[in-house]
């Protein structure tokens, strides 16, 4: 069970990742695409601004 938990939280890691990096351009942001697609979801629990950014890069 554990391992399939796991799993599905890796998905779920790349799956923000991807997603993240293919809308940035719909951000505020200008630089640092890989570490902020990298750290998503430290910043999504711990940035106000970031949650933000990242709603409308998932935004289509």
């Amino acid at each position: 069970m554990g391992s399939i938990i796991g799993f599905v939280a890796i998905i779920a890691y790349f799956i923000g990742f991807w997603r993240f990096w293919q809308g940035f351009d719909r951000t505020h942001y200008s630089q640092y695409r890989l570490p902020l697609a990298a750290l998503w979801p430290l910043l999504l629990i711990a940035n106000k601004s970031y949650r933000e950014n990242f709603s409308r890069a998932l935004k289509g």
